[in-house]
């Protein structure tokens, strides 16, 4: 989801509206895919939480736990990966903006996100999440303890996304970047892809849907969804883009939660 300025789906197009009665959400940036080349995605395992039937939320707060509407993100145990082991950490931005505003200006990353700027607009971006009831999460993604990529976990059903395809509660969307261009192209992304989808089933016991929207131009991005057991169930208008509406089902075969170390 991008900056303040920026709208839930796309930077050319109105501020998305809110709900009645609830904070807006976190606008939601071009693409919801990954950046560049195959590579992209996140894992972690939920502790067992009560997630309420109401938006009404307190702001999950920087480098908080995220709040229930996600089952507390910032709670999840790390996972066993085939690249090491990974963890999401809730965004704390006096620590992070300057690394996540670096990725925002790698030319690869820029041109799905359009977040390209100084820190302000990174700021603002992650701020209108933060500030927030919950229903966007924004997380670093770490590798082994290394800050690798980023994060924006969100609920679906909750967000504007849901006046484009038949949501059902508590789908839970995935937004992702791989940080560094070594990150890129080798099958990482799919990895990861595959273990947080895996966890938020797991551990969102009401969540049946993982779902993401990359623009159908976005090839790299589909494919390691595709790779990552996602289906491709629809390509959707939405304000500035033609997507590809890819889904992970429950029923879909998973392999076990990563384990902790």
């Amino acid at each position: 989801m991008p900056p303040a300025a920026t709208p839930p789906h796309g930077p050319a197009a109105p501020t998305a509206g809110a709900r009645p009665g609830v904070p807006a959400p976190a606008p939601a940036r071009r693409d919801h895919g990954q950046a560049g080349p195959p590579g992209s995605a996140g894992a972690g395992a939920a502790r067992d939480t009560e997630a309420p039937d109401t938006a009404a939320e307190a702001p999950a707060g920087p480098g908080g736990d995220g709040g229930t509407l996600l089952d507390r993100v910032g709670r999840w145990a790390p996972a066993a990966t085939p690249f090491g082991i990974f963890r999401l950490a809730p965004l704390t931005p006096g620590d992070d903006l300057a690394l996540l505003t670096a990725w925002m200006n790698d030319p690869a990353v820029a041109a799905f996100w359009e977040l390209a700027g100084p820190p302000a607009t990174t700021a603002a971006h992650v701020h209108a999440q933060l500030s927030g009831d919950g229903r966007s999460v924004p997380c670093l993604g770490l590798l082994d303890g290394r800050p690798m990529s980023y994060w924006e976990l969100y609920r679906a059903d909750l967000d504007p996304l849901a006046r484009h395809y038949p949501a059902r509660p508590h789908d839970t969307g995935v937004h992702l970047l791989l940080g560094g261009a070594a990150d890129r192209g080798r099958g990482l992304g799919t990895a990861l892809l595959r273990a947080v989808t895996c966890l938020v089933l797991a551990h969102r016991p009401r969540c049946a849907r993982v779902v993401a929207e990359p623009d159908v131009r976005n090839a790299p991005s589909v494919a390691a969804f595709r790779r990552a057991g996602f289906h491709l169930d629809a390509e959707i208008d939405l304000p500035d883009k033609r997507a590809a509406l890819m889904v992970r089902r429950r029923t879909t075969p998973t392999e076990p939660a990563p384990a902790r170390r």
